[in-house]
């Protein structure tokens, strides 16, 4: 099952690294080599000025000594063995400073993402700055860095600032059909078989979703506005529509996990990753209700669809935006190890998790950037039911649709996810008797507006 273009060649085993949601490639060599073309024409580019808002980060660092010394430890903690040092080819082509990390941003934020015909394969890199930070977000410095809230601050505003270009026109030039647009062959191939797979259609990219395949860049006026693409009626009917014991899955994604009786506070640090729902709703008051909750999470596909549905009927409690981390990884994906339960350090070996942000979902939960939605189901068997969105690296612009009073039917539109694929969860209060849900491990996605749970009778 293909999850990203170039997943399909055969990949030694070396270099293939196993990545939730495909938000970067299987083959660590199309990174690499993705990385390496961005490098090479900031190397062999007159210097340029950096933009203003890479100004102020970079006047951010250097003005502050805390930010100042994580900024610069974290690259010297990478470690200089294989697989980190070196490309495929045995050129040493890493970022390994922050000025070069700035002036290697402030290229990539002049364009969208492009689908990247790379030598080992064609793959796309759909978060760039996953792929400048995937090794330095698991170092001891990384990982103080990104949780540091005057670096998330500054984070929220380059995303921002980048997230302008990403709704403008010129960022639908990378949506054409040459090998490096979203419209080529290979492109629609590999978004279609991912949008196919789960009902097993053989529908066309105009037949799935709204646009106009006979007008320039589809009728889509930004990137924004083709990732945030919406589907055609009928696409993706509303599963048992006059049943309200049936609950609907509220995002087209890929299972993750199912976790019963989740606490409210728990330690989501550690390797097992456990749900602490206070933290995951943001300290609402409302978060009391879940103590022992049932927890169903799974996560969006890079070339996926990204809008958020109602999984019940009923009416609109609570919804916010919790501001929160944008490239925190745990320690146990890094040189320290971190440590499981009933351990107090861990000593992992000196080793990076090359699977990087994908492989921390749970602990994403609690930290990252997540639209939270309370929603009181019009079957009474249900109640207070809550849904949380949850933002990953440049994903972390999470749109809310809907408002507080308002009442929705399920199926009907709650957000979206600005930006590439992300995370989210369905919470059940602990006395609610749901059940039936998709088992973690499936290799297709879940269809969005497709039956996820039951309640018992």
């Amino acid at each position: 099952m293909v999850h990203q273009h170039g997943d399909e060649h055969s990949i030694p085993q070396e270099h293939l690294t196993s990545r939730h949601g495909a938000w970067l490639p299987a083959d660590h060599r199309v990174q690499h080599e993705w990385l390496k073309t961005q490098i090479d024409h900031v190397d062999k580019s007159p210097k340029k000025e950096l933009i203003p808002v890479l100004e102020e980060f970079k006047q951010l660092i250097e003005g502050n000594s805390r930010i100042y010394m994580y900024f610069n430890q974290m690259w010297e903690e990478i470690p200089m063995k294989k697989p980190y040092n070196k490309d495929p080819t045995g050129t040493k082509r890493q970022i390994r400073d922050y000025r070069h990390m700035l002036a290697v941003l402030n290229h990539i934020f002049t364009q969208a993402p492009q689908w990247t015909d790379a030598a080992f394969g064609v793959g796309m890199v759909g978060v760039p700055m996953v792929g400048i930070f995937d090794y330095v977000m698991a170092t001891p410095s990384g990982h103080a860095a990104f949780l540091d809230p005057d670096v998330n601050k500054m984070m929220k505003k380059i995303l921002n600032e980048w997230g302008k270009f990403l709704k403008s026109p010129k960022s639908a030039e990378v949506l054409e059909s040459h090998k490096q647009g979203w419209f080529s062959s290979h492109a629609l191939k590999d978004l279609m078989e991912v949008a196919n797979a789960p009902l097993k259609t053989s529908h066309r990219f105009e037949d799935m979703y709204v646009c106009d395949p006979s007008a320039k860049h589809y009728g889509f006026t930004s990137w924004d506005d083709f990732f945030t693409r919406q589907l055609r009626e009928g696409a993706r009917p509303v599963a048992s529509p006059d049943d309200d014991n049936v609950v609907a899955n509220a995002c087209e994604s890929k299972v993750y996990n199912v976790a019963r009786r989740a606490k409210l506070r728990d330690r989501f640090w550690i390797k097992s990753q456990p749900y602490s729902v206070l933290d995951m709703l943001g300290h609402d008051p409302l978060a009391a209700q879940f103590s022992g909750a049932t927890v169903y999470q799974a996560f969006l596909s890079a070339l996926s669809y990204h809008r958020w549905h109602a999984p019940v009927s009923g009416r609109i409690v609570r919804a916010f935006v919790r501001d929160g981390t944008y490239f925190s990884e745990p320690l146990f994906e890094g040189p320290a190890g971190g440590y499981s339960e009933g351990e107090r350090s861990g000593g992992g070996g000196g080793e990076i998790d090359t699977r990087g942000i994908s492989v921390a979902q749970g602990y994403l939960t609690a930290l990252a950037t997540r639209a939270v939605i309370f929603i009181q189901a019009d079957n009474p068997a249900i109640g207070l039911m809550a849904f949380v969105g949850v933002g990953m690296d440049e994903v972390s612009t999470c749109e809310i649709t809907v408002a507080q009073g308002q009442h929705v039917t399920k199926g009907d539109q709650l957000g979206m996810f600005h930006f590439g694929g992300s995370s989210h969860c369905l919470l059940f209060r602990e006395d609610v008797p749901v059940d039936g849900f998709p088992t973690p491990g499936r290799q297709e996605n879940v269809p969005v507006r497709s039956k996820v749970a039951v309640i018992k009778k």
